[in-house]
C-alpha cells in the first residue's frame, strides 16, 4: 500500500498548483507558444532540504560515458575514484545540503520593498496633513490651554479631588 508523509502530499499539491498556474493552455495557445502538457501523476525531481530524497533522478537522460558510469555503479564502489562518485551524485541529485543552506540575497528585496511602501506611506501622510486636514483650531495653543486652566482654578472646578485641588489658592502656586 502505498503511504505519503505530509511533506511529500504538501509538495505534490504545490507542484500542481504551480503548474496549473504556469502552463495554462489557454494562456500559451494564445501568445503563439508551443503547448507542452506535464502529466503530473509522474514522479518530478524537486531540491528540498525536508525530503532528501525526490520522486525520480536529477538526470534522466544519460550520455554514454555517463551510462558507463552506471554500470561502474553497480560494482564495488571500492573501485570507483572519488571524481566518479562525485559525478554519479551528480546523476542523481542537482545539487548538495550545504548549496540548498546557502542564503539568499532575497531578503534585501523584501527590505526594499517594505521601506518603499512606508516611504510612500509617509509622503501620503505628508501630503494629506498639508492638503487635505484643516489648520489646527485656535484652542491648540499654548496661550490658550494657559487661559483655559486659569479659567478653571478661577471657577473653583472639583476642589475637593479634582484640578482644583492641587492649586494653593493663597500662594498662587501647584502643591
Amino acid at each position: 500500500m502505498l503511504h505519503l508523509t505530509a511533506g511529500r502530499i504538501g509538495s505534490l499539491l504545490t507542484r500542481r498548483g504551480v503548474m496549473a498556474l504556469t502552463s495554462s493552455n489557454v494562456r500559451m495557445a494564445s501568445h503563439g507558444h508551443e503547448v507542452q502538457q506535464e502529466d503530473l501523476s509522474l514522479p518530478m525531481y524537486w531540491d528540498r532540504i525536508d525530503i532528501p530524497l525526490p520522486d525520480k533522478a536529477y538526470k534522466h537522460e544519460l550520455s554514454a560515458a555517463e551510462k558507463s558510469l552506471k554500470q561502474k555503479e553497480q560494482g564495488p564502489w571500492t573501485q570507483l575514484s572519488k571524481e566518479e562518485k562525485l559525478a554519479l551524485y551528480r546523476l542523481m541529485f542537482k545539487s548538495t545540503y550545504a548549496e540548498m543552506k546557502v542564503p539568499s540575497h532575497e531578503w534585501k528585496t523584501v527590505v526594499a520593498g517594505m521601506l518603499i511602501f512606508i516611504g510612500i506611506t509617509g509622503l501620503i501622510v505628508i501630503w494629506q496633513s498639508h492638503y487635505v486636514y484643516p489648520a489646527t483650531p485656535h484652542t491648540f495653543d499654548p496661550e490658550w490651554k494657559a487661559k483655559q486652566v486659569q479659567r478653571m482654578l478661577d471657577m473653583r472646578i472639583n476642589p475637593i479631588e479634582g484640578f482644583a485641588s492641587q492649586w494653593d489658592y493663597e500662594k498662587k502656586q501647584w502643591k
